[in-house]
């Protein structure tokens, strides 16, 4: 057993999973998710999830602590777990990396992090490259785009500091069935977590286009809630095209999920960045059938402005 006093303010309002991440960077998300239910990791003698908010003097408790587990998790998910095609698949998204983070344009239908249901995800792969390597922010599983990988353990506090005072800009795109009763809004909507709690969010949208009953919607989350986006479509009547979930409309229930994280726009470090997804190749195909036009959005500055 091994016990952790919070005296920093650095990490302070920091999720238990990225604190975790942080300080045993080996660890994966299916790991710590397992030990957290089993109660191996407590804060304060009490069993939190994953995002549970860091506080100044919590006492974190790793009961089943040992350095081989911690500093050794990697070996757990050995090459032999990791097909050789997940590897390449992860290497041909890269579009962008530096010595501090790395830019994937994350494929349809992989998880970001693990969990009990899940066989592979990208926090599995990058975990097996470099143990150092860190997510810093996650997409649902059908959601493809940009996703944000620290390379050490500087860089995922940064990231995440960038992230808690909302100074990372996303656009998102998709195509939904309908069309919403205004061209243009902020929703704010408050949704149900897993444990029944309200959540409030709060989107802005656009509509880009509308042709055919189909319409091509971009979105600016001031607020980041699990499915937020999709929830808020069903709420404007305009699910999502591919939604297994919120969109109970048959027409097109074979299709993938047409969201797309399209859009990064950060300052890291004083150098501002600036990334724009590569749509996968089932929503490129999508769009020509039904003669829907390419979303361009060349000015960042003036793009995200106008949401203000």
């Amino acid at each position: 057993m091994k016990n952790f006093l919070i005296k920093s303010s650095d990490h302070i309002d920091l999720r238990l999973d990225k604190w975790l991440k942080i300080n045993f960077s080996s660890l994966t998300q299916n790991f710590i998710e397992k030990n957290l239910r089993k109660g191996n990791i407590k804060v304060n003698n009490s069993i939190q999830p994953s995002k549970y908010r860091i506080k100044l003097n919590d006492k974190i408790i790793i009961y089943n602590y040992s350095k081989e587990i911690y500093s050794n998790q990697k070996k757990d998910i050995s090459n032999s777990v990791i097909a050789p095609k997940y590897k390449d698949l992860f290497k041909s998204a890269i579009i962008f990396e530096n010595n501090e983070f790395i830019i994937l344009d994350k494929w349809s239908g992989i998880a970001t992090q693990g969990g009990s249901k899940i066989n592979i995800s990208i926090d599995d792969i990058i975990k097996n490259i470099n143990i150092n390597y860190n997510l810093v922010h996650r997409l649902d599983r059908e959601t493809s785009g940009l996703l944000i990988i620290a390379k050490n353990r500087n860089s995922t506090k940064y990231f995440g500091k960038l992230f808690k005072e909302h100074l990372i800009q996303k656009i998102y795109i998709a195509t939904c069935q309908g069309k919403p009763k205004n061209n243009e809004s902020e929703v704010t909507l408050s949704i149900e977590s897993k444990k029944n709690k309200k959540l409030d969010t709060v989107t802005f949208y656009k509509v880009y286009e509308t042709k055919d009953k189909l319409s091509n919607i971009i979105f600016l989350p001031k607020t980041g809630r699990t499915h937020q986006l999709r929830i808020v479509a069903k709420h404007l009547g305009c699910p999502i095209v591919g939604d297994t979930k919120y969109n109970l409309k048959d027409r097109y229930k074979f299709e993938k999920l047409k969201l797309n994280s399209h859009i990064l726009s950060f300052n890291f470090k004083d150098t501002e960045y600036n990334f724009t997804s590569n749509l996968p190749l089932h929503y490129k195909e999508f769009s020509k059938k039904n003669n829907l036009k390419k979303i361009e959005i060349k000015n960042f500055y003036n793009f995200f402005n106008s949401f203000k």
